[in-house]
């Protein structure tokens, strides 16, 4: 039987590796012991943040929201309870396109809010 050597295979995965890497600064471009963990950690890096993204962007819609309620005087938390009372069910971020771009439906929103609180 023929000795299996693993040249080829060895080589495939490297030029992977140094595919991802490109890019990266000094001898992680270009050196497969030196782009290996610094691909990997980018890779852990890249899967964490797709996760803290979400997170981001539900923090910059209710920023949003609490400064446009408050210019209505009413409090984030406040409007958020009166707009459940109510019975109005819309998300975060619609809320927020609807502070910057419709004011005056923001606004009766916030009336709404505030007769059930």
């Amino acid at each position: 039987m023929a000795r299996v050597k693993k040249g080829v295979n060895a080589h495939k995965r490297h030029k992977k590796i140094l595919k991802q890497a490109k890019g990266f600064y000094g001898r992680r471009k270009n050196t497969f012991r030196a782009a290996n963990p610094a691909v990997m950690r980018s890779l852990r890096s890249a899967y964490v943040g797709r996760k803290n993204k979400k997170r981001e962007y539900r923090r910059l819609w209710i920023a949003r929201i609490n400064a446009a309620s408050r210019a209505n005087s009413l409090s984030y938390s406040k409007l958020m309870n009166g707009l459940k009372k109510a019975g109005i069910e819309i998300n975060r971020k619609m809320l927020s396109e609807m502070a910057i771009y419709d004011a005056s439906g923001f606004a009766q929103l916030c009336e709404t809010a505030k007769k059930f609180n």
